[in-house]
């Protein structure tokens, strides 16, 4: 059988590659050797989305229940339910991505695919058996997996990755969590917050490194408000494994040798690509399989999309990339799009949302700006629902005052990012973002505040 289109992976730039081929009426076949939703779905985004929430439901009812009147007799947890939760999310999401690929009339294939020739794609099932599937085109959207460091292995009990960390039988007493990105973050948040007492180390000068210094400062604080132990600036030397607990041995930014022993490390340093075995694919030195402006790879009718070709490794980067992909071979005149100005979102609490400069790459790059930043804890719907910590800062440049970066800390601050995004995307000045009227009482009208602020005129400040 033939298809227009072969997709190797079915994660978020797979299944969108897919769905988006079979609604312009082409024939296509995906093939993913484990479960549709790849790991965002699967051991990533929504799992832990899941267990977040559950994380800030359980800590807003153990220490703040007093402030609403409200009050408890011995409340209490059930792990396994608060897992087995997160894992029934993930199976009723990955079912309707099988629904989806049913209704689009797409060939779900699985087993492990590899690429022995242009337009041939061999499929190894589970008992070993081999399948040959021919293709006009073919889409690699393999993804990334966790990355392992050689000198911390990975077994599963005392040093795990996040995969691990989402299905643990027991929860730890005390964890040791290696990077601050938001994988670290985030499920520190959720350890910390069910009562585990957790060390969070980050080898570079502040907790989530990628973000705005202000937004970094504020979340470390938060946390150590929290009760979580945060080591910025902080090297962990090697790890010890004690058999029913790990020692880190750890230099501080100050120079000084401390050991942390708890009974897990979760490593969380990044990830790694996932590349399918195909003759003569070109690779960048960091693995990443190379594409040109068109998400064509070397070989003939071979594209690649997603984690897999670098970039800004996120599932919505994935799903956009895939879309254009697809769109630049099946319609004709389009020009594929490559990302930019991708939002970033930190589901920990306080949430974290960004998109856009930074002030430090403005300093560096030598653009003059203007900043607006404005607190929750002077916005009535923040007051009114106890959530008053964080702050919306928005950066302008000076010239034209158009927007060109926002930062957000706070509850449903990932929410609140749409409309800067959208600012962003369409070169808006702060006269023409302020041209709308914000609803009261809302938290997006810390978003006015701020665009008033960056011309020293917030109402409420």
């Amino acid at each position: 059988m033939s298809y227009d289109l072969i997709v190797i992976g079915g994660g978020p730039a797979g299944y969108v590659g897919a769905i988006r081929a079979a609604q312009l009426g082409k024939r296509v076949a995906c093939v993913e050797k484990e479960r549709t939703g790849g790991t965002c779905l699967n051991w990533g985004c929504i799992p832990t989305k899941a267990l977040l929430h559950n994380a800030e439901v359980y800590k807003a009812a153990s220490t703040h229940a007093a402030d609403f009147g409200l009050a408890f007799d011995n409340l209490t947890f059930d792990w396994e339910k608060v897992i087995k939760r997160s894992r029934d999310i993930s199976d009723r999401l990955a079912n309707g991505i099988a629904f989806l690929f049913k209704k689009n009339k797409i060939e779900l294939v699985t087993g492990e695919a590899s690429i022995p020739a242009p337009g041939k794609v061999a499929v190894k099932a589970a008992d070993g058996t081999e399948t040959v599937l021919e293709g006009t085109n073919i889409l690699i959207a393999t993804g990334a997996r966790t990355r392992e460091v050689p000198v911390f292995p990975f077994n599963g009990k005392t040093i795990i990755g996040s995969k691990d960390a989402l299905v643990m039988p027991k929860r730890p007493e005390s964890m040791i969590v290696i990077g601050s990105g938001a994988i670290g973050t985030e499920l520190s948040y959720v350890y910390h917050s069910f009562g585990t007492k957790v060390t969070l180390v980050e080898a570079l000068p502040r907790i989530l490194p990628n973000e705005d210094d202000d937004v970094s400062q504020a979340v470390e604080r938060s946390f150590k408000k929290q009760g979580i132990t945060c080591m910025a600036g902080a090297k962990v030397d090697k790890l010890e494994d004690h058999g029913d607990s790990v020692t880190a041995t750890i230099t501080t930014k100050n120079g000084k040798v401390e050991e942390v022993t708890a009974e897990v490390c979760l490593v969380a340093v990044g990830v790694v690509p996932v590349v399918p075995q195909a003759e003569g694919l070109q690779l960048t030195e960091r693995g990443f399989i190379t594409v040109d402006d068109r998400y064509r790879t070397n070989l003939p009718g071979v594209y690649a999309v997603g984690d897999c070709i670098g970039g800004i490794m996120l599932a919505h980067t994935a799903s956009f990339e895939a879309e254009e992909a697809v769109e630049g071979m099946f319609v004709e005149g389009h020009t594929p799009r490559h990302p930019e100005n991708v939002p970033g979102c930190t589901y920990c609490h306080p949430q974290v949302a960004s998109v856009g400069k930074r002030e430090r790459q403005l300093k560096e790059e030598g653009v003059e700006y203007t900043v607006g930043k404005f607190p929750f804890q002077a916005i009535g719907r923040a007051v009114a629902g106890g959530a008053t910590e964080g702050f919306v800062k928005l950066i302008f440049s000076k010239d034209e005052h158009r927007l060109i970066g926002a930062h957000l800390v706070g509850n449903h601050a990932t929410e609140l990012l749409t409309a800067p995004e959208l600012a962003l995307a369409h070169h808006m000045t702060g006269d023409e973002m302020n041209a709308m009227i914000y609803a009261h009482p809302t938290l997006a009208e810390a978003i006015h505040e701020a665009i008033l602020a960056a011309d020293g005129r917030a109402i409420h400040a």
